[in-house]
């Protein structure tokens, strides 16, 4: 069963890939994946998790104080849920049914993490929409005169870049999803172009605390502080989105076909003022911005900030168009907006993020990097390794995983314990790895699904075309940040 979980992992991941060929939405893998992958844990629960179904409460108990002494963090939690007794009684009162109360327990704990993710993603979007359907990125476009490829990639891609660090890599890739609709009509350079801004962004997220989840969480955690994190990473980042950014210099050529100075029908027959767009681009801006202030600021998770934000301009709009008709305001309300959000992302999202927390669940990913450290040792190696393990399984986990293998050492530690210390070289680099390895493969990061599910990017299509700029680009920024802090 141990074994199966992880065929049905690789089964759904193929199908994923194989979207286009096999004609089946990548929604509905991800979600069937998903569903399966815990499904095959809770029939499998006795063989996988370790644990004889069929001990009586007090030896079952015994066994779980048995668990509470493992370094594990996953083998001390189940012993530690085993210990407190939550069991049901069917039949023979005996008989404990306590694997599946706390394989259900930690189905309810990774869904609260998922979410968190889903209704972030979901209020972002709905944003977007939303200053979408005002035109407010005429405010952005009117701007943009160029339709160079070379000179428009750069832009996108330098604006990407920052935009990720000061808000996150997964609300600047559905922003510049939408500019690039806005921007570009040919499909070849809307591919192209999505490519490169989940490359810039997740660079962009890798070297502030707030650009990326996993930075976010070696932040909280205490393994970083921000001013050093910046200091360090900044320049590594830079490298890992300038290095394909400058081969395509080089290789592309030509004019983009242009969307500049068209004008959607729907805006044609209902069209904004001025004031209307600017107003709901600037304050909606504001509210994307004001997500990482709010969190530092109450110390609730990011999906509230966004969810305050999309209260704050859903009202806003209300006020503004309370006036008028109410076929004209359904269009340029966020009741509009939603039904143009592509809820078959948020599906997909959920179904894969489900499929990994089963693994993370059932103990893979935990001997994956205890794998890691026992085969390689080099805690260099081990780092660029989960770096390409997380463009496969999520980084969080990964992440998550390597926090709960090695203790924070104290400060004035020597030898190999100085890498662990508070901005010791192991965290620093593995915020790098974890949060630009994933471009390497488009559903690797939050940016790249986000990417995928708004412009519908074909998963063998960034293979052939992005993969192995990212690649580069994420070699060449690892040899940086070797370079100046490890020779």
């Amino acid at each position: 069963m141990y074994i199966l979980m992880v065929i049905v992992f690789v089964i759904g991941y193929l199908a994923i890939a194989l979207e286009h060929p096999i004609k089946i939405d990548k929604a509905a893998s991800a979600l069937l994946t998903g569903v399966l992958c815990w499904t095959v844990l809770v029939f499998g629960a006795g063989d996988i998790l370790n644990i004889d179904m069929g001990y009586s409460i007090p030896q079952l108990i015994e066994q779980g104080k048995l668990l509470l002494k493992s370094t594990d963090k996953h083998w001390h939690e189940l012993g530690h849920y085993i210990s407190g007794g939550v069991y049901e009684y069917r039949g023979d009162e005996t008989t404990p049914y306590v694997i599946g109360h706390f394989i259900n327990h930690e189905l309810l704990h990774h869904l609260s993490e998922i979410a968190s993710i889903l209704f972030f993603l979901l209020g972002a979007m709905t944003i977007v929409e939303l200053i979408d359907a005002h035109e407010g990125f005429a405010v952005v476009t009117d701007k943009i005169t160029t339709t160079s490829r070379v000179k428009l990639l750069w832009i996108i891609c330098i604006i990407t870049f920052f935009f990720s660090a000061a808000l996150d890599n997964l609300t600047t890739a559905i922003v510049m999803a939408a500019l690039l609709k806005k921007l570009l009509k040919g499909r070849e350079d809307i591919m192209l172009f999505g490519g490169m801004v989940v490359i810039a962004a997740n660079a962009g997220g890798a070297w502030s605390p707030i650009g990326d989840v996993t930075t976010i969480m070696l932040w909280i955690k205490g393994q970083i502080t921000a001013p050093v994190v910046i200091g360090t990473l900044i320049i590594p980042s830079m490298v890992c989105a300038l290095v394909p950014l400058i081969y395509l210099s080089f290789t592309l050529k030509g004019n983009v076909k242009s969307k500049l100075g068209m004008v959607e029908s729907e805006h044609l027959t209902n069209p904004t003022t001025p004031a209307e767009r600017n107003t709901v681009f600037f304050t909606g801006l504001a509210c994307l911005l004001f997500v990482p202030v709010f969190k530092t600021i109450t110390h609730l998770e990011p999906f509230m900030g966004i969810l305050f934000g999309l209260g704050v301009l859903w009202t806003l709009t209300e006020i503004m168009h309370r006036s008028k008709n109410h076929e004209e305001k359904s269009e340029k309300s966020v009741l509009g907006a939603l039904k143009k959000v592509d809820t078959a992302s948020v599906f997909f999202f959920m179904g894969i993020l489900a499929a990994v927390a089963a693994l993370q669940t059932a103990g893979h990913l935990v001997e994956m990097a205890s794998f890691l450290q026992t085969s390689i040792g080099d805690i260099y190696v081990i780092n660029l390794a989960i770096g390409l393990l997380s463009s496969i399984v999520d980084n969080v986990p990964l992440v998550a995983g390597a926090i709960g293998m090695y203790e924070i050492a104290p400060v004035g530690s020597t030898g190999e314990a100085a890498f662990f210390m508070v901005d010791g070289a192991f965290w620093k680099f593995l915020a790098y790895c974890a949060g630009t390895g994933g471009s390497c493969l488009i559903i690797g990061s939050a940016a790249g699904v986000a990417i995928m599910g708004i412009l519908k990017i074909d998963f063998i299509w960034y293979l052939k075309n992005i993969s192995g700029l990212a690649f580069a680009g994420y070699i060449a920024g690892a040899g940086t940040y070797y370079v100046m802090f490890a020779l």
